[in-house]
């Protein structure tokens, strides 16, 4: 049914229905890789106002996309109505057709969207060519959350970088650990918990050498229904000094160790034993990781969103590197009330800086605060 709508409704209607495309598309976060987590929705106007007739989210792997998994779900319903999709629809043949060939075959009159692809297989590419079949096209609603939403996967296609989180926890009085003794628990459960649902929307999890003999971490998800989203672990260990029993090796999943291209052959064999792989890179005149030529690596296996959970001096190198898009700071209750690892080091130091404050909350005694580029 052909119903008028004017224009300020109708500009209200696009930011609300576009809200929950992006809150459809947020549920496959760390799931998508190496494609971007997309959400759609398939609105009919009707006599009574705006209808959500099917709603579609790219599945796991990256394949069927969002607006062909909504537009099946409308079957019939799809003709004449608006798709809201946060990213431009594709236009290029991949491992499955183009989806503007998809929702030009199901009759849908209208397209909202929120982000221009910046793939240059894409970019413009795909609003062009529905505009020129006739179907109304509007761009730009929610860009920036949108861009926030899609930042891994912006950075992937543009950079060949994958988008940073670091995750830092300090206590009242900024240390990351005691100076000596045993492993120091700075949050309480529900800041924990909250680590804990990043991790579920990460591609990968990123550690150095010192977080996996110093902690010797799981890095799985443990969340109640969550267990089976724990993503990736990278460990990132110029010399493979790991041992091969290290907790790393055993959760579910897969574990990806970076080594220096001369790291003993002998040490890939009893890792690789465990399951892991081992990617090889150079290294530099002090024999570390670079960090830039890892997460390039990454990029290129199809990691858009990487979270860093390895402390304070591989935050610091990252942070050096200029790598960092977004810092989660947790800070606990209680001080150290002695001598400490700072939390923050002096290259991340500066470059928060530089970031501008998102988002600041309490999770029980705990506080949360994050932190984005702008740039």
């Amino acid at each position: 049914m052909n119903v008028a709508v004017s224009p300020g409704v109708l500009a209200e209607r696009d930011i609300r229905f576009m809200r929950n495309a992006l809150a459809i598309g947020e549920r496959h976060l760390g799931l998508a890789w190496p494609n971007p987590s997309v959400g759609a929705v398939v609105v009919q106007e009707t006599g009574a106002g705006p209808r959500i007739v099917a709603r579609g989210i790219t599945q796991p792997g990256g394949r069927p996309h969002a607006e062909r998994v909504a537009i099946e779900a409308a079957g019939a319903a799809a003709r004449g109505a608006t798709l809201y999709v946060t990213l431009e629809p594709c236009s290029h043949h991949g491992k499955s057709p183009p989806c503007v060939d998809a929702v030009m075959a199901a009759g849908i009159a209208r397209v909202v969207v929120a982000l221009t692809d910046p793939d240059s297989r894409v970019s413009g590419r795909g609003a062009a060519m529905l505009r020129a079949a006739g179907v109304a096209v509007v761009e730009g609603v929610l860009a920036d959350e949108a861009a926030r939403a899609h930042r891994g996967h912006v950075k992937r296609v543009s950079r060949g970088l994958p988008a940073v989180t670091l995750k830092l926890a300090r206590t009242a009085d900024g240390f990351a650990a005691a100076a000596s003794g045993p492993r120091l628990l700075v949050t309480g459960d529900a800041a924990n918990a909250r680590v804990h649902l990043m991790r579920a929307h990460a591609d990968a999890i990123l550690v150095g050498l010192g977080t996996v003999l110093a902690d010797d971490p799981l890095l799985t998800v443990r969340l109640p229904g969550l267990e089976r989203r724990s993503p990736l672990r990278v460990l990132v260990d110029a010399r493979l000094a790991t041992t091969p029993d290290a907790r790393i090796f055993a959760g579910p999943g897969s574990t990806w160790v970076i080594a220096g291209a001369d790291a003993p052959v002998e040490a890939e064999r009893r890792i690789a034993a465990r399951g892991a792989e081992v990617l090889r890179t150079a290294v530099d005149g002090a024999g570390r990781v670079r960090m830039e030529d890892a997460l390039r690596l990454l990029a290129a296996r199809g990691v858009t969103r990487l979270f860093c959970e390895g402390g304070p001096r591989l935050a610091d190198a990252l942070a050096a590197a200029d790598l960092v898009d977004e810092v989660a700071l947790f800070t606990g209750a209680r001080p150290l009330g002695g001598d400490g690892l700072p939390a923050v080091g002096p290259r991340l130091a500066d470059l928060m800086g530089r970031l501008r404050p998102l988002a600041r909350e309490t999770l029980g005694p705990d506080l949360l605060e994050t932190f984005e580029r702008t740039d």
